[in-house]
């Protein structure tokens, strides 16, 4: 007979017991909340469990006194039910309370701190280096508790007015329109020029990350490949519109470059090929590569071939100097891995695959979940201009820069989606010329969150925590840090701000803040910032 260790469950006792204790209270709560709908499922599914030995047998009642280990299992499981709804309850997280990107990053982060909690004020685009005071827990935790489950009215429009317009009716916010509305029911609370069609920046991402889950769904993954073109016995790189493919020896899920040379040298040595020629395809795309902007650290040229966003340091996101022709770039760079695996290459040139090469091997990217994720927490818009193009092609448009936002206003109509006076340039919101209103950008959350739309749910989950992650992880330092989670918007006079809140009473919100001809970029981000944090705070019921 095997006799268990005791000891470190006598030392381990205290412990447990203190955190069964705040346990406890949270998931009596949530069976209380639970009970009446677990009663009802299991009315519904009773038949179902009466199933018989074998088929055709008739069904003998059965009594059997539950084991120990049954009764156990039983009530792991309950406890484990009962947090899942409560975490899912609270908002836009993912079953497990944390989104896959934020575990991803914490995991990667751990000799760090564990997480992203990066230093001075963030702007779009570039999460900011350096330590800092990381904020406390409890502040993250708001809205996981009890609140969450408490059946709470929403907010009314005269107290939610009452609050709002001091905060965004300044000189600093220049032009501005806003709205909030409640998550639950999809009914605005709030309005200010909500109807405006403004300027959005980065908040454009939201309607590019909704589309583009919309139209691809969000299993869809970006395929680079290679084939062989029998007739001209050449090996074609064919792009896929995939800018975070990486020549990085640690891809961290990534789709690797040098595992697309290994594995296509090891197909051609089976054809006793050790010499070939070169080429790469660019035909994905249709039109110039070039952004509105011009050439900017901000973007690479838009083109289906790239490695590592075409940056040329070891940065993975923000600002970068960037090559001047990334596709070119990639197939010099996969000609020498190549090299590497044996097989010589000549200098690689531009061609077009066709139906007659046979493939040699392919790697693909993350799903667009993830995609999405990475787009809306660092503001990446090499990875915008991409989403934007492949949902252009999945709608039968041209994918260049027009088709993509004809692409990606037709698909959210196609939603039912308030897209009146709404002309999506881009996929970035880099384009000045991009004009989005409150009452869409909230509507784009709310339908996110709706359950009937599981695919669109990444469009929440990624944007960046208030405090934490992303281009928020510089922000919100004193106070609502952890509860408000939300996508920013910067351009020279553009300031823009717009996701979910968790309110005072466990409420989830929708927000939107566009200000255009902000003269005061700082005082602009304070004004918002703090009109979201008042939102946090706020019971604002009748």
């Amino acid at each position: 007979m095997v006799v268990p260790e005791l000891g470190p469950w006598r030392a381990a006792r205290p412990h447990v017991a203190r955190i069964a204790g705040t346990v406890r209270p949270r998931l009596a709560r949530a069976a209380e909340t639970l009970r009446p709908r677990l009663a009802r499922l299991a009315a519904a599914a009773g038949p179902r469990f009466a199933r018989p030995d074998r088929p055709g047998s008739p069904q003998v009642p059965r009594v059997a006194r539950p084991k120990t280990w049954q009764f156990t299992a039983t009530a792991a499981t309950a406890g484990l039910a009962l947090a899942a709804g409560v975490v899912t309850a609270a908002g836009p997280w993912d079953s497990s309370g944390q989104r896959t990107a934020e575990r991803d990053r914490a995991v990667a982060l751990e000799a760090a701190r564990g997480t992203d909690h990066g230093g001075a004020p963030a702007h779009a685009g570039t999460p900011p280096r350096g330590p800092r005071a990381v904020p406390p827990a409890a502040s993250v935790l708001t809205g996981l508790g009890g609140t969450a489950t408490t059946v709470r009215s929403a907010p009314s429009a005269k107290a939610l007015t009452g609050v709002l317009d001091p905060l965004l009716n300044t000189p600093a916010l220049g032009r501005r329109s806003a709205a909030v509305v409640d998550v639950a029911t999809g009914r605005r609370l709030y309005g200010s020029g909500a109807a405006d069609a403004l300027v959005p920046a980065s908040t454009t991402k939201i309607a590019t990350a909704v589309a583009a889950l919309s139209a691809l769904g969000s299993d869809h993954r970006l395929t680079t490949r290679t084939v062989y073109e029998p007739d001209t016995e050449e090996v074609v790189l064919v792009g896929g519109g995939d800018p975070t493919l990486t020549a990085r020896a640690e891809t961290h899920g990534l789709a690797g470059l040098r595992d697309l040379a290994e594995r296509t040298a090891a197909a051609l040595a089976k054809r006793g090929l050790r010499e070939v020629t070169l080429s790469y395809d660019t035909t994905l795309y249709k039109g110039g590569t070039m952004h509105p902007i011009g050439v900017n650290p901000n973007l690479a040229a838009v083109t289906p071939l790239m490695v590592d966003e075409a940056r040329t340091d070891d940065s993975t996101s923000g600002p970068a100097p960037r090559v001047p022709d990334p596709a070119a770039d990639a197939a010099r760079r996969f000609g020498e891995l190549l090299k590497e695996h044996g097989i010589k290459a000549t200098p690689p040139g531009p061609s077009k695959s066709t139906t007659r090469a046979s493939t040699l091997a392919t790697v693909s990217s993350p799903p667009l979940a993830a995609l999405v994720e990475r787009m809306l927490t660092n503001s990446d818009n090499d990875l915008a201009e991409a989403l934007a193009r492949h949902t252009a092609l999945a709608t039968g448009r041209p994918a260049d820069f027009d088709g993509a936002g004809e692409a990606i206003t037709a698909r959210l109509k196609q939603l039912g989606l308030p897209v009146k006076g709404a002309d999506v340039k881009d996929g970035s919101g880099l384009d000045r010329r991009d004009k989005l209103t409150a009452d869409l950008l909230t509507a784009l959350l709310v339908k996110a969150g709706d359950p009937a739309h599981p695919e669109l749910r990444p469009a929440l989950t990624g944007l960046p925590v208030a405090g934490f992650t992303g281009t928020l992880s510089g922000r919100y330092a004193d106070g609502a840090a952890g509860v408000v989670r939300a996508k920013t918007g910067t351009l020279t006079g553009v300031n823009t701000l717009a996701g979910t809140v968790v309110d005072k009473d466990g409420r989830l919100l929708a927000f939107a803040f566009l200000a255009n001809g902000t003269g005061a970029p700082a005082a602009a981000q304070s004004a918002l910032d703090k009109a979201a944090t008042a939102l946090s705070a706020c019971g604002c019921r009748p």
